[in-house]
């Protein structure tokens, strides 16, 4: 961008010199640019943020003409771009796309620069201290991104000897042309050549590589193989520079990396062994550059580089290069020295390519197998070399380490994977990385990056190690690594989503930027199958090597034999399910398994971290031996369980406690651990321990069964259960025993322990509970006394002989137990009864083809044995719910086809399940259903009997109730059982059952009693006489159903008839019979006779009869006495007579009845029209007569018992029933007879009249048959003709109000009619809405929602409510408005006045809501957002039609508008938005709104109507207050509307899209100041859509943030607010962007350091540190915050909001910073008065941006004078050297960078100097491992410079410096291979002062370096220098020169040692007079030993205010108070 006054002509002047110069025509824009545009689109296509945001960063001194010195840089590497920016201000100075590199080349003097060429020529000059580990990554980044074209070299391109341009590729000639020269160099220069073709032809090779078709065209692969001779020919490798080599190996590598020059390799004679020797010579000169091109042209013969390659060929160049092991070995020694000292990044980087090609898939598929092999042992026997590698700077570097350690663990035979694994462990990697897999928790996409590598490193190492897993298991709970034996995903809500890239995406886009196929498929796509598995593991597209993204496509050739490749082995694969492992770990868990949660986390971070503390400390100490971590001993004991009772992997306490239906149910190693358990049963002598281990063996059994399999001691469990006495073991035996019935195998086991019957004698022990039975007292006395032992035999009746007391359950449990129960008898009788349910369900009693089993299975045989059946039966005495419904279950288990079934009544069973009392009686009806017909209590000719006969239960039941149990569901008869019923089917009530069991109850006599003093006694069974119900006495039962109660429609409306056309006949043959009625056959004296009474008494008493019977019944009972069976008969005939003398008799046809039998026709027509629509109905011509006949009698009224209302009703019914018989009546002229009679009886309505009526009823039957009627076209037409129907039945509706039920009927008849249109038309016009609307308001929902049983029979309400839902239905209908099968034609008219009338609300809802919601509505006082409707609306509603009935009725005329003109009052007062009335909504905001969207978007309209004048509002008011009431009105209007919209959003998730676009209204509201509840709700509204990312994307489009800023000053009640919707607003980096610009964080630092709110100051610096995470604004914002706050606390920021508040308010004076009130308060003032300033200028004008003044100089002057280096402040750092640093590694490289900066300069400040000098010794002596940083960074030559410096001051502060280096061996190295002695005898000469320091450096350095130093000294004549010091020249100022002499000694007797030129030193030392007076003494004594700083006299941690000596003053007053009104002056 450039200004000038001359733009015009420059314009004009380009353009004319463009077009006359060089052709190109240059364009102007049309229209002009803004500079905010220019700003945003500088960059062009790369303006967005993903190319500017960093992936890695490195700090450079860029090297420029434009500036004298050079500029610090921050070079940041982004995925396509390389971005220079400012570090002052983290602007963006350059953007270079990296596709337009064009070379990288590297300085081969200055370690430290380098240089960056670009295609379009402009070349770019930088120094680094990192400068290796930069190139590696900055070309990994290149090439990743597509460009293949770059290369890494020391010369720079010479662009003259370029034919082209650097940004086109060169012509076909020119390529030929200098591959010629390479073979015949024209001028004679070989060297010259190579630089040449280096220039012109592409790093990716020779672009015109195959030979063309036609007649002239050049032989190319000649071509390419000549030149390859010539470069290999070159003899003279020993004379060229590193340069010339450096280019022939990348002149090579052009040519390999063509097709031409790949096969060459293997096809070309003497090719490889040349190449070899080459190389190998190369690597010998130890230059990187040299080694870096060598290595990356043999990548280029490893794997192909050019497109359309052959595998074949691949496999071949690789079987070539890999086939020396030497070679190989030269190379891996190199790779491992540089990685031992921290050199040569490039080297490694390319070495790593190398091994990637080699060992990596896919490439490895094409290693020969043994050669692979190989190579992979000799890497992996340098594993500690890869393990470093992890620490690497360069995340390119990392990242290989990492595929390569995956192959060598993957792809190793077991002992290299091992070892690697092993490494992992001894090197102490594993615990590192696993701390980082499962602590770290972030955002920050590095973080994430280094979780993602650690993650993958650990699935690696842990992969089918076994040591490893088993340190796992030491520090990890089993229940947790569980986990990684799980196939469940993780949960999907859960999975990290937001930091997981889709990396085949990601890789896919990446293909499609550079137009390549993504598919190099090796075979059919393998390797895309492999990217798709990188991306499946989650591996970062960090972790993908740059040549498969670079997109080179592969062709098979189809004619070639295919390629063997080598199969892949994966001998490790990660199984593992890491990714849930890692989720579960974080959350809590409280299982049996596993005891997890924040403490144990926390036990097992600090365990790990002191671990690895402790280690490296170790490792530091040890630094000169290899230290191996001690990982077998290491374990985390969890101290915080320690309290926990633990089995295996169990928690005994969680275990027993455990809900079964968890889902930790499956147990681990089920089988050890129920062994373990059984054990520890076996061992414990304790019975609560026992019980214990049982309860647990239970738990574990019950889940694991299928597992465990059988358990082989069931028999044991038994015996031990039969010989136990004590009460909780008994218990926890069964319950044990409970579970082991899971297993069938273990039940036969049981069952041949004899284990039924023991578990049938504790089942006796059901009586003993709660008192029903007991021990007889005199047996409790003798036992008290001890005259009864376990042994006294005893015997009752029941048992089989005399038995032992402890053998007899009753006496054994009551008299001889101990301990306290877990069960009471009652729960241990339901478990034992389960158990034994259980068992039978495993041996069912028919097979799979229903075929019955014989022999019965053997558990039912057990149980039906006579000593186990009765016991089991006789349970049902106890009456206890739950045993009885056991007992029956089992029963009918056992009975099922069992051959003893038809003696089973015998057992009394039948009696003592009829006495049951209980509910649960559905298990008994079961049994009875099944049983009672299968008695054999009747001789065989009873067989062909009614039901009521075969049955068992004949005597004891009603004959309806024995029925319904033949002919229904079990379910139903327990239903019927239980209730009262008076039903057709059923007359039963608890007064029958009371009466029943009371009468079976008398017949059992004293056997309840009997069975409670002996649990074992047996019933002896006797029949039960009938009995007798008087509730039956006047009932007629016909076909199954009681005839009267079947004819009572309104207590049976809807009975069930089983088989209808069957109850027609039988009820046309009782009408027969009715009318043919004959007297009964037996005399009741014929009865006595039979009974033996004496006749002529008159009646017996009913107790005399019984008994009679009782004793003839005994006596002649077939069982007893088979020849008495028709005796039997007899009696009981007699009996039953007697029984039933209740028949009515009656002569003559009785109407009554004639009258049910047209009801019960009525009835079958009604309800079985399918089974009866096929008859028909014959008798209409009598029907219509009788009809008639009734009509036209004068005495219709009067009559006992009218034939009209149940003709009518069935005329209704036959025509309901069927379509042929409504044509029928209609043929008949039914229609016009029926109309006759309704007109006779609507005449006689009145308002009296009585439901009852005769009249009533007969309108009803014929308004229904009217009803039915219209269904039919004629039968409509012919009532359209006859319009006094429609009149009479309005007349019903008018006088229905007291009939409703008739009312109903007509109200059904009008919802027939409206089929019609006319008809439609004819009932508006006859007024009928005024009816229909009158009765919606009789409804009462209340009714209806109460949840009571009810019904129309009982409840007038519930009729008027019926009546209200028919009548909304005939609206509807009338209208149109409904769909489907209730469809009818839509009537404009009708709508409207029902809109009119309901409100438009409700008479839309009439389409689609339900009746009931809109009654509900209608009859209460809804105040809801779409209707306010109260007592008032609807008391004006019913005074209008009221008025128009009577109208109507009277006069016959109404309203002309028939209501569509009726208007409510109450509705005028309300804001009503989108048909929704605002302040309703307001108050119930949760309310479900149909379309919230649209609400939203017409409020936002009715806001935006509004805004204009609120701003003039607010304008004119500037005093705050509003004037007049009807502004006051309006405002509240916009707040309603406001706090609306907020609403509507908060509860409608979706609708805060509909802001978009509005964003701009919004805002704006936010400026009203003075209404500061508008500004609230606006501010809530946008906080509550910042939770959606397209409304945030659309709040950044708007550029609105300003006025939401402005409220941090104006509105300070809602800051919080306005910082929570910051927070969530700033996840956008535009808004960001903005909020800098409109001066955010003014604002911010003005709460920060003002705010006296704690929380709002957290929550700032909460804010603060989640903008300075942001990528790509992020450091900007740091930067700006850091010209007011030092940079210790945006660390704490983001550590710890908190920490960085008392920071703040603290006082500190330590190396990092320096803090007190001064400063504090200087902070606080500037920023409030830049913050006010900044406030007034945006109130007044919204887009005033804000931007710091250009000098703006740090406001906290405390540090001012204070020299500071890389944040840390020198002089105290030099009195504090313990102080652990944040950032060392920083410190050291800006700390040397200033160090060197004086060092060049010619005049530096002195104290300055001294001070830097000072504070690098400091820095080297307390971190004395930082030094091994210090030769990689390349300062070691420019200290060296500064010994021959003119000004003396800077040699004495080098010489130190190089003393303290001299203590590491590294840097020793270093400068041995660097020009060290010569200056070094300089500075000691120009400052004699420091030889002492010198001459023990000197020391130091010869006893660790003996060969190139000792040259260096020889050379540099330092031995006779040395000497003459010793005479005593030159030390004559020294303090002390006995001690100086005595290093010089030393000196020279380290030099002596040298093996190489020791006798060189020696020499010239014996020439020496003085070495002879010295050589032989020691002077250790003149030598005082300096303290060196270990690394454990600082603090241990790294932190703000825990470290050093920091003075931490804590404010002593309270902070002023907010000034809660604001400030908007």
């Amino acid at each position: 961008m450039f200004a000038s006054e001359q733009r015009e002509e420059i314009i004009k002047s380009a353009v004319e010199h463009a077009g006359n110069y060089i052709g190109i025509s240059l364009r102007t824009r049309k229209e002009s640019l803004e500079f905010e545009q220019y700003l945003s689109l500088r960059f062009g296509k790369y303006s967005n943020d993903e190319s500017i945001t960093s992936l890695a960063e490195f700090v450079v001194q860029k090297i420029t003409p434009r500036h004298l010195e050079p500029v610090k840089r921050v070079l940041a590497l982004t995925e396509t771009c390389l971005v220079e920016r400012d570090p002052a201000t983290y602007n963006i100075v350059t953007l270079k796309p990296l596709g337009e590199v064009f070379a990288l080349v590297c300085d081969c003097e200055n370690p430290q620069l380098f240089t960056i060429e670009f295609i379009k020529g402009q070349i770019r000059k930088y120094s680094s201290t990192e400068r290796d580990s930069l190139l590696a990554s900055l070309l990994d980044g290149v090439r990743a991104s597509g460009n293949r074209d770059v290369c890494v070299k020391m010369t720079p391109t010479h662009k003259g000897q370029r034919w082209g341009l650097l940004s086109m590729p060169v012509d076909e000639e020119v390529e030929s042309l200098h591959l010629r020269f390479l073979a015949a160099p024209p001028n004679g220069i070989f060297a010259d050549a190579v630089f040449r073709f280096n220039a012109n032809v592409s790093y990716s090779g020779v672009l015109h590589a195959v030979t063309q078709d036609g007649l002239f065209s050049e032989n190319k692969e000649k071509l390419i193989n000549n030149a390859i001779s010539a470069l290999l020919s070159q003899e003279g490798d020993i004379a060229a520079s590193n340069t010339e080599l450096e280019s022939q190996f990348q002149a090579v590598r052009r040519l390999v990396a063509s097709k031409a020059g790949f096969l060459a390799f293997t096809q070309l004679p003497k090719f490889r062994e040349r190449l070899g020797v080459k190389v190998v010579k190369a690597l010998k000169r130890n230059n990187d550059g040299v080694t870096h091109a060598s290595v990356d042209m043999l990548c280029a013969l490893m794997c192909p580089m050019h497109d359309d390659y052959d595998l074949r060929q691949e496999q071949l160049n690789k079987a070539s290069l890999l086939s020396s092991k030497k070679f190989l070995e030269n190379l891996l020694e190199k790779f491992n020295s540089h990685v031992d000292h921290g050199t040569g990044a490039l080297v490694i980087s390319s070495l790593l390519d190398f091994l990637t090609f080699a060992l990596c898939a896919p490439y490895s598929e094409t290693t020969e197998g043994q050669q692979f092999d190989m190579l992979l042992e000799m890497v992996a026997s340098n594993g500690r070399t890869l393990f470093k590698l992890f620490q690497h700077p360069s995340m390119a570097i990392v990242k290989g380490a990492g595929l390569v350690m995956k192959a060598i663990i993957e792809e190793g035979d077991k002992e290299i994977a091992t070892k690697m694994q092993d490494l992992a462990l001894s090197e102490g990697a594993l615990p590192h990385h696993l701390r980082t897999a499962m602590f770290t928790i972030s955002i920050d996409q590095r973080m994430l990056t280094n979780r993602q590598l650690s993650r993958h490193l650990v699935g690696l190492w842990t992969a089918e190690n076994a040591t490893a897993m088993s340190l796992l298991k030491r520090i990890l709970p089993s229940g947790l690594l569980a986990y990684l034996d799980s196939a469940d995903p993780v949960p999907e809500k859960d999975a990290d989503r937001m930091h997981v890239r889709d990396n085949l995406k990601i890789a896919t886009d990446q293909y499609g930027k550079f137009n390549k196929v993504p598919e190099w498929q090796r075979l059919a796509g393998k390797a895309a199958k492999e990217v798709e598995k990188f991306a499946k593991e989650k591996v970062d597209l960090v972790l993908m090597h740059w040549r498969d993204r670079m997109g080179i496509a592969q062709k098979e050739n189809i004619n070639q034999k295919p390629v063997i490749l080598r199969k892949r082995r994966q001998r490790i694969k990660i199984e593992a399910n890491w990714d849930l492992f890692y989720y579960k770990f974080l959350q809590d868990h409280a299982r049996s398994n596993l005891i997890w949660n924040f403490k144990t986390r926390e036990e097992l971070r600090d365990a790990l971290e002191s671990e690895m503390r402790a280690f490296n400390i170790d490792r530091e100490l040890g630094s000169a031996n290899v230290i191996s971590w001690n990982h077998h001993e290491f374990e985390v004991k969890y101290e915080c369980l320690s309290e926990e009772i633990k089995i295996g992997d169990y928690y005994l306490r969680l275990l027993l406690e455990e809900d079964e239906t968890e889902e930790s149910g499956a147990i681990k190693k089920s089988y050890e651990f129920f062994n373990e358990l059984y054990h520890r049963f076996l061992l414990t002598p304790k019975v609560n321990m026992k019980c214990l281990c049982l309860q647990a063996l239970a738990i574990v059994y019950g889940r694991c069964y299928e597992d465990i399999g059988p358990f082989g001691d069931t028999k044991y469990i038994v015996g031990m259960l039969e010989r136990c006495t004590d009460r909780l073991e008994r218990d926890r035996l069964i319950l044990f025993l409970n579970k082991l019935i899971l297993n069938k195998k273990n039940v036969k086991e049981l069952m041949d322990s004899n284990g039924i019957r023991i578990l049938v004698d504790l089942l006796t022990l059901a009586h003993l509970h709660t008192g029903r039975a007991t021990v007889p007292l005199q047996m409790q006395e003798l036992w008290a006394k001890g005259k009864l032992t376990a042994k006294t035999r005893c015997w009752a009746q029941g048992m089989d002989g005399w038995r032992p007391l402890q053998i007899i359950p009753q006496l054994k449990w009551c008299l001889l137990a101990n301990g306290q129960a877990v069960l009471n008898e009652t729960d241990l009788a339901t478990l034992i009864l389960n158990m034994l349910i259980t068992m039978c369900g495993y041996f069912p009693s028919r097979d799979q083809d229903n075929a019955i089993i014989r022999p019965l299975p053997r558990v039912k045989r057990l149980l039906s044995d006579n000593t186990c059946l009765p016991h089991i039966t006789q349970l049902l005495l106890t009456f206890d719910p739950i045993l009885v419904e056991k007992v029956s279950i089992l029963l009918f288990h056992v009975m099922q086809d069992n051959p003893q079934l038809s003696r089973f009544y015998l057992s009394g069973v039948f009696f003592f399940i009829m006495m049951y009392t209980g509910s649960n009686v559905l298990p008994v009806a079961r049994f009875l259903k099944y049983t009672h017909t299968k008695q054999a209590f009747k001789a065989e000719e009873a067989k062909g009997q009614d039901i009521v006969q075969r049955s068992i239960l004949g005597h004891i039941l009603p004959e309806a109730m024995v029925c319904y149990l033949e002919n229904y569901e079990p379910e139903k008869f327990s239903e019927i059982f239980l209730g009262e019923f008076d039903t057709p089917e059923a007359i039963w009530s608890n007064e029958m059952r009371r009466l029943m069991i009371e009468k079976i109850a008398a017949h059992l006599a004293d056997f309840t009693p009997r069975l409670q003093s002996n649990t074992r006694a047996l019933y002896q069974y006797c029949p039960i006489p009938v009995i007798n119900y008087p509730q039956l006495e006047n009932e007629l039962f016909c076909n199954i159903y009681y005839l009267k109660h079947l004819c009572d429609t309104l207590r049976f409306p809807e009975w069930p008839i089983k088989d209808p056309v069957k109850l027609l006949k039988d009820t046309l043959e009782a009408w027969k019979k009715e009318v043919e009625k004959k007297p009964p056959t037996m005399s009741i004296d014929d009865a006595y006779d039979v009974l033996n009474l004496p006749k002529g008494q008159g009646q017996h008493e009913e107790s005399k009869v019984r008994k009679a019977y009782f004793r003839l019944a005994q006596k002649y009972h077939p069982d007893k006495n088979p020849e008495g069976r028709e005796m039997f008969e007899k009696v009981n005939k007699a009996y039953e007579f007697l029984c039933t003398k209740s028949v009515k008799v009656v002569d003559g046809p009785d109407p009554e009845n004639i009258i049910l039998i047209l009801k019960a026709q009525s009835i079958l027509f009604n309800r079985h029209q399918e089974d009866l629509k096929p008859y028909k109905y014959a008798g209409y011509p009598m029907l219509i007569k009788t009809i008639t006949l009734e009509t036209s009698d004068d005495l219709l009224f009067s009559k006992e018992s009218p034939l009209l209302p149940a003709a009518a009703e069935l005329a209704f019914h036959t025509v309901n029933c069927s379509a042929l018989n409504a044509e029928e009546l209609r043929r008949e002229n039914g229609i016009e007879v029926l109309q006759e009679a309704f007109n006779r009886c609507v005449a006689v309505l009145t308002r009296s009249s009585k439901p009852d009526d005769m009249s009533v009823q007969v309108c009803g039957h014929i308004s229904k048959c009217y009803s039915v009627a219209a269904q039919f076209e004629e039968c409509r037409e012919k009532i359209t003709e006859m319009p006094s129907i429609i009149k009479d039945l309005c007349s019903v509706l008018y006088y229905g109000k007291n009939i409703p039920r008739v009312a109903s009927l007509g109200v059904e008849c009008v919802s027939s009619f409206a089929l019609d249109y006319w008809l439609q038309t004819h009932l508006f016009q006859a007024g009928v809405l005024w009816y229909l609307l009158g009765y919606l308001f009789n409804y009462d929902y209340t009714l209806e929602e109460s949840g009571i049983q009810k019904s129309e029979d009982s409840n007038q309400q519930e009729i008027a409510n019926s009546l209200a839902k028919l009548s909304l239905l005939a609206l509807s209908r009338l209208g149109g408005y409904l769909s489907e099968e209730q469809a009818t034609p839509e009537n404009p008219a009708i709508r409207k006045s029902l809109a009119g009338m309901l409100t438009p609300y409700v008479a839309r809802k009439l389409a689609f809501a339900t009746p009931t919601e809109i009654l509900k509505m209608l009859n209460s006082n809804t105040e809801s957002p779409y209707l306010i409707w109260n007592n008032g609306t609807r008391a004006e509603l019913l005074e209008f039609l009221e008025s128009e009935q009577e109208s109507m009725i009277k006069r016959g005329d109404c309203d002309k508008s028939y209501g569509s003109e009726f208007v409510f009052s109450d509705h005028a007062k309300e804001l009503i938005v989108g048909e929704i009335f605002v302040r309703v909504y307001n108050e119930v905001p949760t309310f479900q709104l149909e379309l919230p969207k649209a609400f939203a978007a017409s409020l936002l309209d009715y806001i935006g109507s509004q805004a204009q004048y609120l701003h003039t509002l607010m304008a004119i008011t500037q005093s705050g207050k509003v004037e007049s009431d009807q502004h006051v009105d309006r405002l509240r209007r916009v707040e309603m509307a406001l706090e609306a919209l907020r609403n509507v959003i908060k509860h409608n998730p979706g609708s805060e899209c509909e802001c978009i676009g509005h964003f701009k209204l919004i805002f704006s509201l936010l400026r009203v100041h003075g209404a500061g509840q508008v500004q609230q709700l606006a501010l809530e509204v946008v906080n509550i859509v910042t939770c959606n990312q397209e409304c945030v994307n659309n709040i950044a489009e708007a550029m609105v943030l300003s006025n939401l800023l402005a409220l941090l000053h104006s509105l300070p009640s809602s800051r919080q607010l306005v910082l929570e919707t910051l927070y969530a607003l700033t996840s956008s980096t535009k808004i960001i962007k903005e909020a800098m610009v409109k001066g955010a964080l003014i604002y911010l630092l003005d709460m920060f350091c003002n705010s006296t709110h704690p929380q709002v100051r957290t929550q700032t610096a909460e804010l603060f540190a989640k903008m300075t995470a942001d990528k790509l604004v992020g450091p900007k914002v740091r930067i700006i915050l850091m010209k007011f706050l030092p940079g210790v606390f945006m660390d704490a920021m983001r550590d710890n909001p908190e920490a960085a508040v008392h920071i703040f308010e603290g006082t500190h004076e330590n190396p990092e910073l320096i803090w007190n009130d001064l400063s504090r308060e200087r902070v606080s003032t500037t920023v409030r008065e830049m913050m006010l300033e900044h406030f007034k200028l945006q109130r007044d004008n919204p887009d005033t941006n804000w931007k710091l003044p250009e000098d703006f100089a740090v406001v906290y002057g405390e540090a001012e004078g204070e020299l500071s280096v890389g944040g840390v402040f020198l002089r105290i750092f030099i009195a504090q050297p313990a102080w652990v640093l944040r950032k060392p590694r920083e410190f050291l490289i800006a700390l040397l960078e200033k160090l060197t900066e004086l060092l060049e300069k010619n005049n530096p400040h002195g104290e300055t100097l001294e001070t830097v000098t000072t504070a690098t010794v400091c820095l080297f002596s307390t971190q004395p491992q930082l030094a091994d940083q210090v030769p990689p960074l390349g300062h070691l030559p420019k200290i060296l410079q500064a010994l021959n410096h003119k000004n003396n001051a800077i040699p004495k502060s080098a010489v130190r410096v190089i003393h303290t280096l001299s203590d590491n061996e590294l840097c020793v190295r270093a400068m041995a291979s660097l020009e060290t002695i010569g200056p070094l005898m300089n500075g000691m000469k120009k400052r004699s002062d420091t030889t002492g320091l010198a001459c023990e450096a000197l020391n130091r350095m010869f006893q660790k370096e003996q060969n190139d130093l000792v040259a260096q000294a020889l050379k540099a004549d330092l031995v006779p220098y040395l000497l003459k010091l010793l005479e005593g020249v030159g030390l004559e100022n020294l303090e002390s020169p006995s001690a100086t002499k005595a290093q010089i000694v030393k000196t020279l007797k380290s030099m002596i040692r040298s093996l190489q030129y020791g006798e060189q030193v020696n020499e010239i030392l014996s020439r020496s007079s003085v070495w002879s007076a010295f050589k032989d003494q020691k002077h250790d004594l003149f030598i005082s030993e300096t303290q060196t700083v270990g690394y454990l006299t600082g603090p241990g941690v790294a932190g703000y205010l825990t470290a050093g000596t920091t003075s931490s003053v804590i404010p002593s007053i309270p902070p002023p108070v907010d000034n809660e009104l604001g400030d908007t002056s």
